[in-house]
């Protein structure tokens, strides 16, 4: 019977607490590779790391509907920006100027993201 239950998503008992940790990080200059807005560049600025998207301004916009709500607020169409997923964006090194994957880096005992172009370290935040 266990088996047969399903598990929502999102819920640590299917697993996500069990994820790798994201190696993108807010501010990191990215590029997107899919969908309607492939091509265009922007800073991370939030990071949602159960769903495994993040955010970037001026990225994924559409178009909201909103009915008026009363007298103080009245209705119109707004844009709304959507979270992208992380396979669908790529990290810029800020030294190199490519597209890269992260990499980690021990030193001093100290865990260091680096560039796997370049091998410069990624700064923090």
């Amino acid at each position: 019977m266990n088996r047969q239950r399903r598990r929502k998503q999102g819920s640590v008992a299917s697993g996500d607490r069990f994820l790798s940790k994201m190696k993108l990080k807010t501010g990191d200059q990215i590029i997107v590779l899919r969908g309607k807005d492939k091509g265009r560049k922007g800073k991370i600025q939030k990071v949602f790391p159960v769903e495994r998207k993040v955010l970037i301004p001026g990225v994924n916009i559409y178009k909201k509907h909103l009915k008026p709500q009363g007298e103080g607020k009245p209705g119109g169409i707004i844009d709304k920006v959507f979270p992208l997923p992380v396979s669908s964006v790529a990290l810029i090194c800020p030294k190199c100027n490519q597209l890269t994957r992260v990499g980690y880096q021990l030193t001093k005992g100290e865990k260091q993201r680096i560039c796997k172009k370049c091998g410069s370290v990624l700064a923090a935040k």
